[in-house]
């Protein structure tokens, strides 16, 4: 499995696009803090930031008997310049502003 895989995999899942929303708005959380957000088991949260720590969407830390979690950004940036961007360049833009110019004429 790719990299690119793993990534949407683990965000193919709105749990797991949840959690990643929790650790935008604040980042370094437990597993009891993320727990707490969410109507599912214990066991059940870890696995699903086991996936998330597989797609390296989630790091974590040691803080004493705590282990912290943290949101990394950096893989879903490296897919949305692979696979977005491309599609907002020149060409995309030629074809927006062609639709709206034949729009505006009818």
């Amino acid at each position: 499995m790719t990299d690119d895989d793993r990534v949407f995999k683990a965000l193919a899942d709105p749990t797991r696009r949840f959690l990643l929303d929790l650790l935008f708005a604040r980042d370094g959380r437990t597993l009891t803090e993320l727990e707490s957000e969410l109507a599912m088991t214990r066991f059940g949260v870890m696995k699903h930031l086991r996936v998330l720590e597989e797609a390296d969407l989630v790091v974590t830390r040691r803080s004493g008997r705590e282990k912290l979690h943290f949101l990394n950004p950096v893989p879903i940036r490296l897919i949305h310049d692979r696979w977005i961007d491309k599609y907002t360049e020149r060409q995309v833009s030629a074809l927006v502003e062609l639709k709206h110019e034949l729009e505006e004429e009818s």
